[in-house]
């Protein structure tokens, strides 16, 4: 049985896109579900639009999403080099026997004339002027070093069926097809040309790409024919839309791997969501492993239709990897995020109250304002009509917390609750509206991630009586009698 072998061949342009990342994954998944091997090759043929460190880009997001190439430039393999502009000589020598056998021939035309060419529809269209050039002509041109590059000959009749294993055959009428350029005027080959070589050379048994190049592919395989090579097998994967009417697109800035790393997102949690788009398991099942993936992957679960990016859901799933963690594993995420805290705040009780409140490892940023933001807050918030407080109330109140926060011997969270429950039989209050205005004066928020007496451990008892003072400070200069 032919081994399977398939390839992820991204151009260094710039960060990970979510598109390519899941062409990565399927691959991956593909090829390890079969036993098969998973191959890196860098298609760095567009010398314009190259962007530094972008290799390496590629690197770090394939390791960071545990898609551990089998062959590729830093791994080695009997079919190298892995890179592109390493392998110029070697696609000359194709597009020559390609001109010599009549499939592909010298284009000398101008930037100008080329702009000038239409077809009936009003596309630009190369008319294969120079496919009649005498061999002469052709000679004489080449002497004289003018400008060129080579053509891939098209017949202008018939028709190109070809089978894809997602959307089944498709037949292609030949007159709908470009002479595609396959080498360039800087030497270098185009992807049209590069990866039909390549995947050749390289062994490459199944091809996995989206499926906007389906209507590229019968070009494809008039260059295999050409040849007498094998056509591998096709498996064109549908769009990522970021809405029902555009697809995620890197040229307009769309979602791409490290945003979501830098957002807060876990790499599993990412890859396990690029997985879903477009691809059923064919159960209701969405939470799995990479492992678990290879296990499961099918192309029979490979959808025709567009999948839409929802961040929302990603980060529903991220939360569900969060909790299943260990406290010790969230911690050690999370101690970036806690840089500008005090050295006095309790970590590792700050992170048992974040990790069951938190979808993404950047929420903890917000959470934490009470923490570092804190500047004063809007006195009104003291008046609530749930807990029926009022200023008037918290002038009385917070007089009798700070005594008892200066003097309580034990600054713990049980041992601050037991005697703040007490000050409300005192005080004759109910304990839900002592916790609201001590919580409040305390962090300025309706809203946060833990209680009052948990907000006095966290500020420690220093801050928490200086915000208590000021609180009380507040509600005199606003009382009205």
């Amino acid at each position: 049985m032919k081994e399977i072998r398939t390839r992820f061949a991204p151009s260094p342009t710039g960060f990970m896109h979510i598109g390519n990342l899941r062409t990565a994954l399927y691959a991956y998944l593909f090829a390890k579900k079969n036993g098969g091997k998973f191959v890196l090759r860098i298609e760095d043929t567009d010398r314009e639009r190259l962007v530094e460190n972008a290799v390496e880009t590629i690197y770090n997001t394939l390791k960071l999403a545990g898609l551990q190439h089998d062959e590729g430039p830093d791994a080695g393999g009997l079919f190298g080099p892995y890179v592109q502009s390493e392998r110029r000589e070697i696609y000359y020598k194709y597009a020559q026997q390609l001109i010599e056998s009549g499939n592909a021939y010298y284009c000398f035309c101008s930037k100008e004339r080329l702009e000038t060419l239409t077809d009936e529809s009003g596309n630009r269209r190369y008319d294969k002027h120079c496919l009649h050039l005498s061999r002469e002509e052709i000679n004489r041109n080449l002497a004289a070093g003018i400008p060129y590059v080579i053509r891939q000959n098209v017949p202008i009749e018939g028709s190109s069926t070809f089978n894809d294993l997602v959307f089944g055959e498709i037949t292609v009428d030949n007159r709908e097809l470009h002479d595609n350029v396959l080498i360039k005027s800087d030497g270098y080959p185009t992807y049209n040309f590069a990866n039909i070589v390549d995947d050749h050379l390289m062994q490459i048994s199944h091809v996995l790409r989206g499926m906007e190049y389906l209507s590229s592919t019968p070009n494809y395989n008039l260059l295999y024919n050409a040849f007498g090579w094998d056509i591998p097998e096709y498996i064109h994967l549908p769009h990522i839309m970021r809405d029902k009417q555009h697809k995620l697109s890197k040229r307009y800035g769309d979602a791409n791997f490290e945003d979501f790393l830098e957002k807060g997102f876990l790499p599993e949690a990412i890859i396990n969501y690029v997985a879903l788009l477009g691809w059923n398991p064919k159960n209701d099942r969405e939470k799995f492993t990479l492992s678990e993936l290879v296990d499961a992957f099918d192309i029979a679960g490979i959808s025709k239709s567009a999948a839409v990016f929802d961040e929302i859901k990603l980060r529903w799933l991220n939360s569900q990897y969060i909790q299943e963690m260990s406290l010790e594993e969230f911690e050690k995420r999370a101690d970036a995020y806690y840089e500008n805290l005090p050295s006095e705040v309790d970590r590792s009780l700050l992170s048992r109250l974040l990790q069951p409140r938190i979808a993404v490892f950047s929420d903890i940023l917000e959470k934490l304002t009470f923490i570092t933001g804190f500047d004063g807050y809007d006195i009104a918030l003291l008046e609530d009509k749930n807990s029926k407080t009022t200023l008037g109330m918290a002038i009385t109140v917070l007089p009798e917390v700070i005594k008892l926060s200066e003097n309580v011997l034990v600054w713990e969270n049980e041992a601050l609750f037991e005697a703040y429950n007490s000050l409300t039989e005192t005080l004759g209050i109910k304990r839900k509206q002592l916790l609201w205005i001590v919580r409040i004066s305390l962090t300025g928020q309706a809203s946060t991630p833990c209680g009052a007496t948990e907000a006095c451990v966290l500020l420690g008892r220093k801050e928490s009586v200086r915000r208590l003072q000021y609180s009380l400070q507040k509600c005199l200069e606003n009382y009205v009698k």
